[in-house]
C-alpha cells in the first residue's frame, strides 16, 4: 500500500528514501572499510561492530531499493515469491542486528569489569564463533516464520499495510484470529525482545555502578563512552521495533506500521557510534586522507 497515494508526494518520498539509502549505505560502509584497513582498532568490539554495519548494509537494502522502484514505475505489486523472500531476509538481517547489539554490550561488560582478562576471555575464536551462532540462529528464525507463513493458503492480490512484505502484516494475513497473531507477536518480541533488552540493560547497569564507583580508572573513560554510544543505538533499535510490531497488535491503523517502520533504519548508528568514539573517528579521518 505504501506510504501515501497522493501522487505530489510521489517524488518527495523518492528524493527521501533515496538520501535515506545513500546515507546509510555510504555510512555503514566507511564504518567497514575503517576498521577493515586499520590495524589499531582490530578489537573485537570493533570485529562486531563492522558486522553490526554489515548487516545494517542487508537490513535497509531489504526494503528501500524496492520501494524507490515502485515510486519510479508507480507500481506497487510484488510476486507472492519475491514477498516471502523480502520478508526472509528482513527477519536474518533484524535478527543479528538484535543479537549483535546483544553481544556488543557483553563485550562492553567484559571491557570494564574483566579488563585484565579482556583479551582472554574475548578471544578472536570467541567472537568468530559468536558470529556464527548468531547467523544461524537468524536464519533459522527466517525459516520458521517463513513456514508458519507458507503453512496457510496462498497469497493472491492481497494488500500489504506497508512498504514492504512485514512479518506482522503477513501474519495478520495468515491468523483468521486477531488474538492469535497477537499472541505470536508477542511470543516473538519476548525471545528476540524482551529478553535481549532486559540482559543488554542488566550488563549497563554493572558498568556504570563499577565506573561510579572508580571513576580515576583511566582506561575506562573511552571505553564508557561507547557504552553510551551502545545505549542510545539499543535504545532507537528496540524502542521503534517495540512501536512497530506491538503497536500494530493494538492499532487497526493501515498506516501506522508503516509510518513507525520508516523510523526502524539503521541511518543514525554510524553518526551515534562516531559521535564519541575518537578511534573510530581517527581511523575514519585516516582512511579518508587515503582515499583522497
Amino acid at each position: 500500500m505504501g506510504l501515501s497515494e497522493d501522487p505530489a508526494l510521489q517524488h518527495i518520498l523518492f528524493g527521501l528514501f533515496l538520501s535515506m539509502y545513500l546515507v546509510t549505505f555510504l555510512g555503514n560502509l566507511l564504518i567497514i572499510l575503517a576498521v577493515s584497513s586499520d590495524s589499531h582498532i582490530h578489537t573485537p568490539m570493533y570485529f562486531f561492530l563492522s558486522n553490526l554495519s554489515l548487516a545494517d548494509i542487508g537490513f535497509i537494502s531489504t526494503m528501500v531499493p524496492k520501494m524507490i522502484v515502485n515510486l519510479l514505475n508507480h507500481s506497487r505489486v510484488i510476486s507472492y515469491g519475491g514477498c516471502l523472500t523480502q520478508m526472509s531476509v528482513f527477519i536474518i538481517f533484524g535478527c543479528m542486528d538484535d543479537l549483535l547489539l546483544t553481544m556488543m554490550a557483553y563485550d562492553r561488560f567484559v571491557a570494564i569489569c574483566h579488563h585484565l582478562l579482556y583479551s582472554v576471555i574475548m578471544n578472536p575464536c570467541l567472537c568468530g564463533f559468536i558470529l556464527l551462532l548468531s547467523l544461524l540462529i537468524s536464519l533459522l528464525d527466517s525459516q520458521l516464520q517463513n513456514f508458519s507463513v507458507l503453512n496457510f493458503f496462498y497469497f493472491k492480490d492481497v494488500e500489504i499495510s506497508n512498504f514492504f512484505c512485514d512479518p506482522s502484516q503477513l501474519l495478520n494475513l495468515t491468523c483468521s484470529e486477531t488474538f492469535s497473531s497477537t499472541i505470536v507477536k508477542c511470543f516473538v518480541f519476548a525471545i528476540f525482545g524482551f529478553i535481549p533488552i532486559s540482559w543488554i540493560f542488566f550488563l549497563l547497569l554493572q558498568n556504570y555502578f563499577l565506573y561510579s564507583e572508580n571513576p580515576i580508572l583511566k582506561w575506562e573513560v573511552q571505553t564508557f563512552s561507547t557504552c553510551e554510544s551502545h545505549l542510545a543505538v539499543v535504545c532507537v533499535f528496540y524502542g521503534t521495533g517495540l512501536e512497530m510490531y506491538l503497536g500494530s497488535a493494538v492499532s487497526h491503523s493501515p498506516r501506522t506500521g508503516a509510518v513507525v517502520s520508516v523510523m526502524y533504519t539503521p541511518m543514525l548508528k554510524p553518526f551515534i557510534y562516531s559521535l564519541q568514539n575518537k578511534d573510530l573517528k581517527n581511523s575514519l579521518g585516516r582512511l579518508c586522507s587515503r582515499l583522497y
